[in-house]
């Protein structure tokens, strides 16, 4: 990997990092969803899922879609996804036999 590879692989991470995003990211994987519908699935604030999905925007993992007075986001990529579950799997195993962080 280049050095233009690692930065462009950590613009996302940086993405990845917070929990909420994750979520975020995890519901719209089941297809595309408005922020109204994101926020009630959530049990999030509207301004706080709105910051969020203004992130994913900027990392470009979320497609928008205007429908009328409605915005819908979905992924960007479903490799996205795969990333999420590798990652997952990778923090399981390494944090098995950890009783502190």
């Amino acid at each position: 990997m280049t050095k233009d590879d690692l930065q462009s692989a950590a613009f996302l991470a940086k993405s990845l990092s917070d929990g909420n995003r994750l979520r975020i990211l995890l519901l719209i994987s089941g297809g595309r969803k408005s922020v109204s519908a994101i926020v009630e699935a959530l049990d999030l604030s509207q301004p706080l899922v709105s910051h969020h999905l203004k992130e994913l925007k900027r990392s470009l993992m979320v497609k928008v879609e205007r429908e009328g007075p409605f915005v819908y986001y979905e992924l960007a990529d479903e490799r996205i996804l795969k990333a999420l579950q590798i990652l997952s799997d990778v923090a399981a195993d390494l944090l098995s036999g950890r009783k502190l962080f």
